[in-house]
């Protein structure tokens, strides 16, 4: 695998250890941390600036719902400085189970790749 994809998708895959650790220093970690960020959870509206975004995942992760992700149909694609993953987000928790479609997009910076943007949709069921 190209050893930059390799860096991208452990990015991302950091991003999801967090949120299932309820690690809110690690999803600082993981996040941009300027102005030009933007969240959107499921159901949300949309978040921009890391302060906003940083707020919501204070207060998801402080929450008392437990999330855990199995991560299928992924999709890299990487150009230049900037990358985005696309994947289904399989959702286990005490209530249920359901599936979020998502992007993520990073930038490359000094300190590695960041999250710039996550957008999750969840997808209805049939």
């Amino acid at each position: 695998m190209d050893p930059v994809i390799e860096e991208v998708l452990a990015a991302n895959q950091a991003f999801y250890d967090a949120h299932e650790q309820r690690d809110f220093e690690a999803m600082r970690a993981v996040w941009e941390h300027r102005d030009r960020v933007v969240c959107v959870h499921p159901g949300w509206p949309i978040l921009r600036t890391w302060p906003i975004v940083e707020d919501s995942w204070r207060r998801i992760l402080a929450g008392p719902g437990r999330n855990q992700f199995i991560l299928t149909n992924h999709a890299v694609a990487v150009d230049g400085n900037h990358a985005w993953v696309t994947l289904d987000e399989n959702l286990v928790d005490a209530g249920g189970t359901g599936t979020v479609a998502a992007t993520n997009l990073y930038a490359r910076g000094e300190n590695g790749w960041l999250l710039v943007v996550h957008h999750g949709s969840p997808i209805m069921s049939r």
